[in-house]
């Protein structure tokens, strides 16, 4: 096994969609914008830094939300259709999304972290249950349709609006890096920053070219020109962007961090 391989989370993700889009809604009515959707791709793209994810439901009656079907399936998830039940008003997308949240918790040990995208407080027992259960859970959504309730008792909460705030300047160094490599040096820089933000301590080249394969399953450094990981590391280290050093023990590479060219 390679070093770190083991640090990496095994999630599943659940996703209350009528609460997303009532949170979308009044951020529009607010913002007086019709410019905002949900994107999948966004969602995906932070927590696959997190682990691999190995299951991914949405829940919804998709009658009504049938913009966002498309989106949704071609990103892998399995939608689960909920029509609306206005004679009881009981919302049947949460009890089903908290059915399937536990039976998943009971039946599949391997999978250690849970992912609930909502905001509604009425998760509240389903966030406790999987604590206790041992299970670490990532809780996300929108800023004003989310519960206060909800966000303090997940392990970990994210924010929509906050998904936005790691995209950055590129430096004039980063410009100048060759078209057919501009990709792969993109997706090594996004991945590094990724690990630290998830605060791991030792950047294992293993672990940087998992997250890359991870947000990028088709990458290959074989098709920029490079025979190993290591060759598109010391090419990124000769080029004044990172440094790295190997470990004495290993003989693997590690990154130590960004230099100033991109910071």
């Amino acid at each position: 096994m390679p070093e770190g391989e083991d640090e990496y989370r095994t999630l599943a993700v659940f996703i209350d969609f009528e609460n997303l889009a009532l949170g979308f809604l009044d951020k529009r009515n607010k913002e007086s914008s019709n410019q905002l959707t949900f994107d999948i791709q966004k969602v995906l793209g932070r927590l696959v830094e997190k682990g691999k994810v190995v299951v991914k439901t949405a829940y919804a009656d998709w009658h009504r939300f049938a913009k966002h079907r498309t989106p949704l399936h071609e990103a892998g998830l399995e939608l689960i259709e909920i029509p609306s039940r206005r004679r009881t008003g009981k919302n049947s997308a949460d009890i089903r999304l908290c059915v399937d949240a536990m039976d998943l918790c009971y039946s599949k040990e391997h999978i250690d972290t849970f992912v609930i995208i909502s905001g509604d407080s009425d998760f509240l027992p389903l966030v406790s249950k999987l604590k206790e259960n041992g299970k670490y859970v990532i809780g996300l959504g929108m800023k004003v349709s989310t519960s206060n309730l909800l966000s303090e008792n997940c392990d970990e909460f994210i924010y929509y609006e906050d998904l936005d705030e790691t995209k950055r300047a590129e430096t004039q160094a980063e410009q100048d890096i060759p078209k057919e490599l501009r990709d792969a040096f993109d997706l090594l820089f996004d991945s590094i920053r990724a690990l630290i933000r998830e605060n791991h301590q030792v950047l294992w080249s293993s672990m940087v070219k998992d997250t890359m394969k991870r947000k990028r399953p088709s990458f290959s450094e074989s098709l920029y020109g490079y025979k190993s990981f290591s060759e598109l590391l010391e090419d990124a280290e000769r080029r004044g962007f990172i440094k790295i050093r190997k470990n004495p023990r290993s003989g693997t590479y590690v990154v130590v961090g960004f230099t100033d060219k991109i910071k």
